[in-house]
């Protein structure tokens, strides 16, 4: 029996990539995207693509009534923290309301699982490093906040109407397909790798360190780095788990190595060969010093194996992607 899975933000950085995992394991897969912050050459051909918002009723009513889908892989949500401090109700709006009408929907054609993108995010100044899955959750930012909400609100559905739900809580994802036909390619771009890589071909004069007075050995901050395709791994694991007939649950998907702003950066100008200039800018709010995954738990109970575990591997197929596409997917 096929098993058609619904990615729901499948022409996004990650979603891309978790698309192109299911169907090298020859799932069905259907793509659910408004492309506000998705790329159209980004949707894989041979996934049924669906233009539309979460949040509208009848546009999902027409896809859940057009397919018999056995699973969502929810990675639709806006994700950039400051703008979220600065509009939190566009935040609450998109990720809560829209998981909100996934649920119901859901609900309304007997899905009854759901694998949902959380983040690292939902624990704000973590009070031990590394992070354990059952640590407290204080979120310090409107984005960490919706995600959690968005753990909350399953947690009752599945009590009230049995959906049941795995929550992956990734740490800093990176990297791309290694053939680099598909990568990361946000406007504007935030994260860190693809920063250091665009003042690597020139596209700005010089990389900016938010503050080099963390608690931390070099005083840049630590993050811990995880390659998308070992996040998609994951997710596929957590559909069989669920389809195994196991319980609710949540786990962070980290690589449980940290690296600091300068070693990232080093690590870049070695990969790269170029140079790369940086200079040190003031701090940005809500930055905390040091975020590892402990990831144990997906380790033990999901079996997963995380294969990029040396950051220069990570930071070489982002290379392969931005060689191959200068321009992102305006190429």
């Amino acid at each position: 029996m096929t098993t058609t899975i619904m990615v729901a933000g499948g022409a996004g950085y990650i979603g891309s990539h978790m698309v192109q995992t299911l169907l090298a394991e020859n799932y069905d897969v259907v793509i659910v995207d408004n492309l506000s912050t998705g790329h159209r050459q980004a949707v894989n051909p041979q996934a049924r693509f669906y233009e539309g918002d979460t949040r509208d009723r009848q546009f999902l009513e027409k896809v859940f009534s057009q397919e018999k889908i056995t699973a969502v892989i929810h990675m639709d949500a806006f994700s950039i923290v400051p703008e979220s401090v600065q509009e939190p109700l566009k935040y609450f709006d998109n990720n809560v309301i829209g998981m909100v009408t996934l649920l119901e929907a859901m609900q309304k054609h007997d899905v009854h699982y759901i694998i949902f993108s959380s983040t690292a995010a939902t624990f704000g100044n973590p009070t031990k490093i590394p992070v354990g899955d059952t640590d407290p959750q204080d979120p310090i930012n409107p984005y960490g906040e919706s995600k959690l909400i968005m753990e909350y609100m399953m947690r009752w559905v599945d009590q009230a109407y049995g959906i049941k739900f795995v929550a992956l809580r990734y740490f800093n994802a990176a990297g791309a397909l290694a053939d680099g036909s598909i990568g990361e390619d946000h406007r504007p771009e935030t994260h860190l790798i693809p920063i250091i890589l665009r003042t690597a071909v020139g596209e700005q004069a010089e990389l900016k360190i938010y503050g080099d007075d963390y608690q931390t050995p070099d005083g840049t901050n630590i993050r811990d780095y995880v390659h998308v395709m070992d996040l998609t791994q994951a997710h596929l694991l957590a559909v069989q788990y669920l389809q195994a007939g196991q319980a609710s649950t949540c786990f962070n998907l980290g690589s449980s190595t940290g690296f600091s702003v300068k070693e990232i950066l080093q690590a870049a100008r070695k990969i790269t060969g170029q140079p790369i200039p940086a200079q040190v800018a003031p701090r940005r709010g809500g930055d905390p010093d040091i975020l590892i995954a402990d990831n144990t738990r997906a380790k033990k109970i999901l079996g997963w194996k995380p294969r990029y575990d040396n950051v220069e591997d990570i930071i070489q197929t982002a290379w392969n992607w931005k060689q191959k596409h200068p321009q992102g997917y305006q190429d």
